[in-house]
This record gives structure tokens, C-alpha cells and sequence, in this order.
């Protein structure tokens, strides 16, 4: 069973996550800010995740602490979900286009957080949250997790762009979390661990 629950709680957030990477695609997400809810919720039906997001947060000042914080419990649910990597594939990628709209993303789950992060968004950015903010929320997830993700985006609706971004995000995780009974249960590094 690679599921797992987190609480962060913060002076700027509360923030309750359930993660299942065994799962159906179901997601229960309640941020507060309803684009960012579906964002999510497009990466749990595409990764085929079971995530459950309760978010409270200093919206009034901005989102960026609520996105932020959401991306370090995702990241730090992943990373107990897979435990120490047995058997999964590690190694994935995922082309998802939406329209014009063209998302690559490349995954390493070796432990080692990194994002490099090409293309972006508008300044208004999509559905009101600052385009920078999706990197960072990508991030933060990233250094949390102990992936290394690149994320290459090509479009002209922000909306498209950010949505193809977290479907190819959610297909790539969903691959390289996989059990591959190649790896007959060891972790896939030559060091034995990650």
C-alpha cells in the first residue's frame, strides 16, 4: 500500500493531503483558489492518484504561501508513498498537448530535487495565479519529493499551457512510480539506494 497522509501547518497555512499512487484517479481538492483546484485534479486523473487537498490559507494577502505549501506536502507525500524505491521504474516522460499547447515533461525519482523549468505563462499568468507561482509550485513539490523534473511548455493560452503541463506531469509520475517486476524489488540506482 504506497499511500500516505500529511498535515503542514503554518502561520500562513493549514493544509491536510492524502496521496494513494495505487489509485483510481479520484481527487478531492479544496485550495481555495478554484484554478489551482483544477490543475490538481487534472494531475490525480491523469497520474491516476488518489488525492485528497484540504487548504486553508492566507489568500487574502496572495496565494503564493497556500501554492507553495501544497507543493511541499505534495512532494513530501510522494516521497513517503514511494518509501525507499523498490521496484518502481524511476525513469519516465510524458507529451501531453492541449490545443496549441505543448507540454514535455521528463522525471528522475532518484532522489536528487531539481526543476528545470523552460517556456512559462503571460504575467497575468492562467486563471488569475501568477505564472510564476506554477514554477514554483513545481519546485517546491520537486525538492520535497527528491525528483528531478524537466518541464519544457510551448502555447498561447495560459490555461492550455498549464493544464497540458499537469496532465504530463501526472502521466510521467504515474510511470515512473510504477512497479517493474524487471527490478524484481531492488531500487533501480547502482549505488542500491537512492
Amino acid at each position: 500500500m504506497r499511500r500516505t497522509e500529511i498535515h503542514r501547518k503554518t502561520r500562513e497555512t493549514d493544509i491536510r493531503l492524502s496521496l494513494d499512487i495505487d489509485g483510481t484517479g479520484t481527487a478531492r481538492i479544496e485550495t481555495g483558489i478554484p484554478f489551482f483546484d483544477h490543475m490538481l485534479e487534472s494531475f490525480a486523473r491523469h497520474g491516476r492518484f488518489d488525492l485528497g487537498i484540504e487548504a486553508a490559507g492566507d489568500l487574502a494577502v496572495d496565494a503564493h504561501h497556500t501554492i507553495e505549501d501544497i507543493g511541499i506536502a505534495l512532494g513530501k507525500a510522494l516521497a513517503a508513498a514511494v518509501g525507499e524505491g523498490k521496484g518502481i521504474t524511476r525513469f519516465a516522460d510524458a507529451a501531453v498537448p492541449m490545443d496549441e499547447a505543448l507540454a514535455r515533461v521528463a522525471l528522475d525519482l532518484g532522489g536528487r530535487g531539481y526543476l528545470v523549468f523552460e517556456g512559462g505563462f503571460s504575467p497575468a499568468g492562467p486563471g488569475g495565479i501568477p505564472g510564476d507561482l506554477i514554477e514554483h509550485f513545481f519546485y517546491s513539490l520537486c525538492t520535497n519529493a527528491g525528483l528531478t523534473a524537466h518541464i519544457s511548455l510551448t502555447g498561447r493560452s495560459d490555461h492550455h499551457v498549464c493544464e497540458a503541463a499537469f496532465k504530463a506531469f501526472g502521466r510521467a509520475l504515474r510511470a515512473a512510480v510504477a512497479i517493474d517486476p524487471a527490478m524484481g524489488g531492488e531500487v533501480p540506482s547502482t549505488k542500491g539506494t537512492f
